[in-house]
């Protein structure tokens, strides 16, 4: 619950407002696991809670790590789906990728994450609870928190919205809005939504393809909302005061990295004033495209800088343990090269 429904649903109880606020200091900062342990509240509240509510986390299933350091996330919910979060390090930088779905409606042709379809959205609880998890297992905090593992985080914005207030809040986690990020492969219909969320979050827009023709055929969601009415409502964003645009765009050799392609990529960029995270394609099993050599990869974006792009070659970790980005699908690593790790102490 955000603050705001907890304190709606104290006013129910009976119970003063200010309570709200204790309960978040127990669940947020102290990290308590149970209600007969909010010892700053009356036991006659601490029962009532009891009875009313119920405190949990995310049960880990499997975990694996990268000799880069990346390490694979694999949680089990209550009803026995599995979703997946990674850890990425990166100098002092310590950023989590966060999944808002099980599976994912959109099936992009090159991300694992759809192929075994749609199951639901997760709760503002289980989105938060990766967070929770995973700084209980680390026994520190996270520096960036990146909404792009599996699912279209906009399609399930109600829970996500709820999730990022609860970690933006300063009686919750006191995450600051600028080292969020949500990423969309181009959901139009929530971008005003998005806006009235009133933080300054950042927004990463997943491109792979400047044209409606090679977009229908790597993203379906693109038949839904094409190129330019996603262009527009990314620049209506950007008017109502979001923050400046990432594109993401996943790089697959001799499919989008063509001259023409960088032509695409540039002229979209500069309309948005974005900036470019140029990524190489990591390998599905059942996708038969090919990655980029490192030569390509530069090449391409030596293009985009040609034509007065700013362009980042963004290492997509992981791969080996199948952490890379398109790869989370909710599922064990029966085929990995690396033995599973032991769960480590219970978040």
């Amino acid at each position: 619950m955000t603050l705001d429904e907890l304190r709606a649903e104290l006013a129910v109880l009976g119970e003063k407002p200010f309570r709200a606020v204790q309960i978040f200091d127990w669940l947020y900062k102290k990290r308590a696991a149970r209600f007969e342990d909010f010892t700053s509240l009356p036991k006659p509240l601490r029962e009532k809670l009891a009875a009313r509510f119920s405190l949990g986390s995310l049960r880990l299933a499997d975990q694996r790590s990268s000799p880069d350091g990346t390490t694979r996330y694999l949680f089990r919910l209550a009803d026995g789906q599995h979703i997946e979060s990674v850890l990425i390090p990166a100098g002092r930088r310590l950023t989590v990728c966060l999944s808002t779905q099980v599976g994912c409606k959109f099936a992009c042709a090159f991300c694992a994450s759809g192929r075994h379809g749609f199951k639901r959205n997760l709760a503002p609880a289980e989105i938060v609870g990766q967070v929770l998890a995973l700084e209980a297992a680390l026994g520190q905090d996270l520096t960036n928190y990146v909404f792009m593992g599996m699912g279209e985080p906009l399609d399930n914005w109600a829970n996500v919205e709820k999730a990022i207030r609860i970690m933006n809040a300063p009686e919750g986690l006191a995450i600051a809005a600028r080292r969020i990020t949500v990423s969309t492969a181009g959901f139009v219909d929530a971008f005003d939504r998005l806006s009235a969320l009133d933080l300054q979050i950042n927004l990463s827009i997943s491109l792979h393809a400047v044209t409606d023709r090679l977009r229908d055929r790597l993203m379906p969601i693109n038949r839904r909302f094409p190129l330019e009415p996603l262009i527009e409502a990314a620049e209506a964003y950007v008017r109502r005061g979001g923050r400046l645009i990432t594109l993401e765009y996943i790089v697959i050799r001799g499919v989008n990295d063509s001259l023409d392609d960088a032509d695409g990529l540039a002229a979209i960029a500069r309309r948005l004033r974005a900036k470019v995270n140029l990524i190489a394609y990591s390998r599905v099993e059942g996708a038969e495209f090919r990655t980029p050599s490192e030569p390509d990869m530069a090449r391409f974006r030596r293009w985009l800088e040609e034509r007065r792009v700013n362009a980042l070659i963004r290492l997509s970790k992981g791969a080996d343990i199948a952490a890379a980005c398109g790869q989370l699908a909710g599922r064990f690593l029966e085929k990995a090269g690396t033995p599973p790790r032991p769960a480590g102490r219970k978040p």
